[in-house]
């Protein structure tokens, strides 16, 4: 995507001072529109995101994603100099993200009271597994566990079976879009008050809100969601079948006549006129017969017959996809929601596109995760740093 002229954030400067995973994200999506984030690391203790999963070459090609759209310099917080330096960029910047343990800022002297000070206009997001106060505050968090808490780990998996929890870090990235919304929600504010303030962000919250009514159907019905497996308690036919020629398709039922149309194409339109077949949930306590009679009718045809004569009936199905198969996906191919972006050290390469698309000031990837501490040098002569003072950090071991 090629950037604008004007971009909707490109006023804003950020200091990403956080690491896995939730935070950097966040940072991550103001830089795609536009906002100049500076990711500061420590110069013996990267963002473990750079070693995280695949490398290629020694590469880490999750930093790639997570690193893109940002400056890279290295600073030790916990050094006079670092703190020192930590302020004066604080005092040019609009936001500030961390993520270390509640009190860890405020005993280096970098906590709010010291940051306001600096720059009273200035938004401090703290991103953390437990929030800034209770009795779990000072717990180390991770996504993981906000999985397991939240509920969402009880939900997911067979009946029967045990709680599963995510291949892939979802509540640190439901977090992370939480954490953009409430920073700019925050920026909103000082455009009135002309005041920054603490954004405090734990993990554990976002992920219970986007598990819906949960605690409303608790707290009035004492009911407790049970594991389902693919089946839902609210509709039915919905679930995975497998096709002739081996593959999966998931096939989803929510709106009454898409359930009518599934029943009158598979071949049992007498299903329709039963009395339960009239509501989403009298549909799912009958889910073993529907998914016999759709299962049926599916596992005889190959996915590419199973999904053209769904689209004919106007049902709603979708191919059960691996990577390959996104890649490969003509939609995904004209929404470019995966995109090529220039790498000095890897080539091309491929990776997910802005999360959204505007229609007159886009976001843009302008690159890619840079190299440990790469820009250090310039974000600090900017500062209004000389060389011998760059050099002084150094021989500090601040930087």
């Amino acid at each position: 995507m090629t950037p604008t002229a004007h971009t909707p954030l490109q006023h804003l400067r950020v200091l990403d001072l956080a690491t896995l995973f939730a935070g950097p994200l966040a940072a991550t999506m103001l830089g795609d529109f536009g906002a100049e984030v500076i990711k500061v690391e420590h110069p013996d203790r990267p963002d473990p995101s750079r070693g995280h999963g695949p490398t290629k070459d020694g590469i880490g090609l999750w930093w790639k994603l997570l690193g893109r759209n940002k400056r890279a310099i290295t600073l030790d917080l916990s050094a006079p100099g670092g703190r020192d330096t930590l302020l004066a960029l604080a005092a040019t910047a609009d936001v500030v993200i961390e993520n270390f343990r509640p009190g860890t800022l405020e005993k280096w002297g970098l906590g709010w009271a010291e940051l306001s000070r600096a720059n009273p206009r200035l938004v401090l997001a703290r991103v953390t597994g437990f929030g800034q106060f209770g009795p779990y505050a000072h717990r180390p968090g991770f996504g993981t566990l906000a999985e397991a808490m939240s509920g969402f780990a009880a939900l997911t998996g067979e009946p029967g079976g045990p709680p599963t929890l995510p291949p892939f870090g979802l509540a640190d990235s439901i977090a992370a879009l939480a954490t953009s919304y409430a920073v700019l929600t925050a920026l909103a504010a000082r455009a009135v008050t002309g005041r920054g303030q603490v954004v405090d962000m734990a993990i554990i919250e976002p992920i219970l809100t986007v598990l819906g009514p949960q605690p409303l159907w608790y707290d009035q019905l004492g009911y407790v969601q049970p594991r389902t497996g693919n089946r839902s308690r609210n509709n039915a036919p919905r679930n995975t079948y497998r096709t002739a020629d081996g593959a999966w398709v998931a096939v989803s039922t929510s709106a009454q006549s898409i359930a009518e149309r599934v029943l009158r194409l598979v071949g049992r339109p007498e299903l329709i006129d039963e009395p339960w077949f009239a509501t989403g949930t009298g549909r799912a306590e009958h889910a073993d017969e529907l998914d016999e009679a759709v299962g049926g009718w599916i596992a005889r045809r190959t996915r590419a017959e199973a999904l053209a004569a769904f689209e004919k009936a106007e049902a709603a199905i979708a191919p059960v996809y691996d990577i390959r198969d996104v890649l490969d996906d003509p939609q995904y191919r004209a929404l470019d929601t995966v995109t090529e972006v220039p790498d000095p050290e890897l080539g091309t390469i491929r990776m997910q596109n802005v999360l959204f698309r505007l229609s007159e000031t886009p976001g843009a990837i302008r690159w890619a995760g840079r190299p440990h501490g790469a820009d250090t040098d310039e974000v600090l002569t900017e500062l209004g740093l000389t060389a011998a003072d760059i050099a002084g950090l150094r021989a500090q071991g601040a930087l």
